[in-house]
């Protein structure tokens, strides 16, 4: 039996118990016809790169596949009939990862910023009143004189 990755993209307004119940169905074909599903990982609710069928957005999961090939042509065809997908891709590959995908890692290090995805914004700058203005030297301000004597 052949190894495959893959990754499908769910409509944007089907809901996550949706999406895991077709990712259970997806595994069920694949084992009922002979392979194994060794990992399945839900990726969220991302944004596409460009508007398929009128989606912006889509539920993305991968699904690591030791299956026949004619399993994974069914599993290709039942993602073709169903609504629900709006694209799907497989790639056969020589070795599946068990580790986490680098989807799922980039995930967990931008949960682990400071600050969310964007990040510290400010850093340590302190607010605006207690910094000095252009031209101040953080002392006293300077005194000026006008030549006239009061």
């Amino acid at each position: 039996m052949a190894l495959y990755e893959n990754v499908f993209i769910a409509r944007q307004d089907v809901p996550t118990t949706q999406v895991e119940a077709l990712t259970t169905q997806f595994s069920e074909l694949v084992t009922s016809l002979g392979g194994t599903v060794s990992k399945k990982e839900y990726w969220g609710l991302r944004s596409l790169t460009y508007r398929i069928k009128k989606n912006r957005k889509g539920h993305y999961t991968l699904l690591n596949i030791d299956a026949p090939s004619a399993a994974v042509k069914e599993l290709e065809r039942t993602m073709s009939i169903n609504e629900d997908i709006i694209r799907y891709m497989t790639v056969r590959v020589d070795a599946l990862e068990e580790a986490p995908s680098a989807v799922m890692v980039r995930s967990a290090e931008k949960s682990d910023r400071p600050g969310g995805d964007r990040g510290d914004r400010w850093g340590d700058r302190p607010p605006r009143r207690e910094r000095p203005r252009f031209g101040d030297e953080g002392g006293p301000a300077p005194v000026i004189e006008t030549g006239e004597e009061a």
